[in-house]
């Protein structure tokens, strides 16, 4: 038996999620998702995100998963979030003992089941919505959860270089 590479076997399983999905009907399917990544992304949304904002979360877990299907980073969601100083130090370890705890778990589970951010799109970067980053190659999509969201181009390609005012309640629930 040939064992496929991470990045083979996310692909087929996206491929029938889609399949399913086009299927159309009023059922929705249920995709079993392992608690291990649950888990990982639940921590990348605690801590990077304003912990009650959902859309934040939500926009959190697009970026990590668009960097799960990029090659330039890890195929897992474990495997980005617990990269060294990209996320906020101590993700992976620290508790989650606040209210905000069931929600960034809930969160998680729906965005490693097909949920995203309709803003977010391909950006695979963001940084506290306070920072000044000065770079000329950010193209600024969200700012949600304390955080402003945006995509590396080229210079002469960035539309909007600073971060945008915040936007919240667009993502359902």
């Amino acid at each position: 038996m040939r064992v496929q590479p991470p990045k083979i076997r996310t692909a087929a399983l996206l491929l029938g999620l889609g399949l399913l999905a086009a299927c159309g009907g009023k059922q929705t399917e249920v995709v079993a998702v392992p608690a291990d990544e649950v888990e990982c992304m639940a921590r990348a949304m605690y801590f990077e995100s304003n912990r009650s904002s959902r859309d934040g979360m939500v926009a959190v877990g697009t970026v990590v998963l668009n960097r799960v299907h990029s090659d330039a980073f890890p195929d897992t969601v474990c495997g980005v979030v617990g990269q060294p100083n990209q996320f906020a130090p101590g993700v992976m370890t620290k508790p989650m003992t606040d209210r905000g705890a069931p929600l960034a778990r809930a969160t998680a589970l729906a965005v490693l089941q097909g949920e995203r951010h309709p803003k977010v799109t391909r950006a695979k970067f963001f940084h506290a919505a306070w920072y000044n980053a000065n770079y000329n190659n950010m193209h600024y999509v969200v700012t949600a959860g304390g955080n402003a969201f945006y995509e590396k181009r080229r210079a002469h390609l960035v539309t909007a270089p600073n971060p945008l005012p915040p936007l919240e309640g667009i993502t359902p629930h």
